[in-house]
């Protein structure tokens, strides 16, 4: 797995821009579409009392204008991309996966 620098990077090619945050602050004025990140869990693997693995899980949300954003399967390639939900908020659509990277 890589670090998160390098799942920015991996976002950003996806989606085909650099409208890629992570856990932004209320203030930050985003332009549409665009994918919203922020980290909710670390898996652990341990054996002979040594954990010889750690893998983030992060909450992945692309919201956009359009309901089927290209950029929706485009993520479900990923080995570990799994689909959660689909919201409209704000005139928005926001579909939210989870992903282990």
């Amino acid at each position: 797995m890589g670090t998160r620098i390098e799942l920015q990077s991996k976002l950003e090619e996806l989606l085909g821009s650099r409208q890629v945050y992570y856990q932004p602050p209320e203030t930050v004025k985003m332009e549409y579409p665009a994918i919203v990140y922020s980290k909710s869990n670390i898996r652990t693997a341990s054996a002979n009392d040594t954990k010889y693995s750690k893998i983030n899980r992060y909450d992945v949300t692309v919201i956009s204008k359009k309901p089927d954003d290209p950029v929706l399967d485009k993520l479900l390639g990923l080995q570990y991309c799994s689909y959660d939900r689909h919201y409209k908020s704000d005139n928005l659509n926001h579909d939210t996966f989870s992903l282990y990277f």
